[in-house]
């Protein structure tokens, strides 16, 4: 294990917030089958601490960019700070989403249709940073995740509403085209690591990073796909689960996202005023960890006292035929004395 070659291209944010979901999708789900008796304020405890950093990362690499204006001629520095900032402004609107849905489930005193209203605006606004972030080189998930499920926002609030009475396999059809053509995608990365192993030219490394990628995507939809399927029969009343075992195979999703967020590079680097690589801010922060990141283990297997014995004593006569073998060959004279 090399400490340096594992955290070099990981992306803290993606891990932060997959986490976050993953611990909120769990205590949601507890909720909901009445195994906790917290209020859903408390359940949303995790959403809260993903925006809290989320704002003060923000403010924090704010006040170095401005401290500090230097700093603003380092490479693409205005295209990463404008990122941060939309990022900002996006997640500043799902939290006002993430408000309305607490205080709906707590109170019932709002319509779903206007708890909804910031999301559906966030989708609308998110084709716009999309096509932003695509000539900017800059990566785009949740907006793109907004941005195709604006139709199945407005189906999910007005069925809550109780204005149209379509059972659930029917409300999530725009979810089902998207997992449809998630499906594709899954088939097409398998079929490419199949050609890439069977390609001699094709380096090791290659093989490996596609063979990685074909099994993570699988992971990732095959589980979101049956957890779609499991919650549209819940909500229709045509199983009888628990939703703690309907939402297990999205558990499966997040915890294939936290592994993929060890490999997925990029990330915005002012966030907190870093200006460099998580790997490279810690390391420079913290010089201890350096003698530590600088030492590879690996594993190997370890021979009882005997087989060592026996090694060294091989070893000894392989160096002592090398030996003989360098030594001058000097003739050997014998002189016989008459008597």
């Amino acid at each position: 294990m090399n400490l340096q070659t594992l955290f070099q291209d990981f992306n803290p944010s993606k891990f932060v917030v997959h986490t976050c979901l993953l611990i909120f999708t769990i205590l949601f789900a507890l909720k909901l089958d009445k195994c906790v008796s917290w209020s859903f304020w408390i359940v949303f405890t995790p959403i809260w601490v993903w925006k809290v950093l989320v704002i003060m990362g923000a403010i924090v690499g704010s006040y170095v960019w401005w401290r500090y204006p230097h700093f603003r001629l380092e490479g693409e520095a205005y295209v990463h700070y404008k990122s941060m900032l939309i990022s900002l402004a996006l997640h500043l609107i799902l939290l006002m989403f993430e408000l309305l849905v607490c205080d709906k489930l707590e109170s019932a005193r709002h319509l779903w249709i206007l708890v909804f209203i910031p999301l559906i605006f966030i989708s609308i606004v998110s084709v716009a940073v999309c096509i932003w972030a695509v000539k900017h080189d800059r990566s785009f998930e949740l907006e793109l995740f907004c941005a195709v499920n604006v139709l199945q926002f407005i189906f999910l609030a007005l069925r809550l509403d109780g204005f149209i009475s379509w059972s659930w396999e029917v409300v999530f059809v725009p979810l089902w085209i998207v997992m449809c053509l998630s499906l594709v995608g899954v088939l097409y990365t398998i079929i490419f690591a199949a050609i890439l192993l069977r390609t001699p030219e094709v380096s090791a490394q290659q093989r490996r990073s596609s063979f990685h990628s074909a099994v993570g995507y699988t992971f990732l939809v095959i589980p979101i796909l049956v957890f779609q399927v499991l919650l549209a029969d819940k909500l229709d009343d045509d199983i009888r689960l628990s939703y703690i075992a309907v939402a297990s195979p999205l558990f499966v999703s997040f915890v294939t996202l936290i592994l993929m967020s060890f490999s997925a590079k990029g990330g915005n680097k002012w966030w907190f005023g870093m200006r460099k690589d998580f790997c490279s801010f810690v390391l420079g922060a913290c010089p201890l960890l350096q003698e530590y990141a600088n030492i590879a283990y690996h594993s190997e297997r370890r021979t009882n006292g005997v087989e060592l014995e026996s090694q060294i004593v091989g070893a000894k006569e392989k160096t002592v035929k090398r030996a003989d073998l360098l030594k001058p060959v000097v003739p050997i004279i014998s002189i016989e004395i008459p008597d």
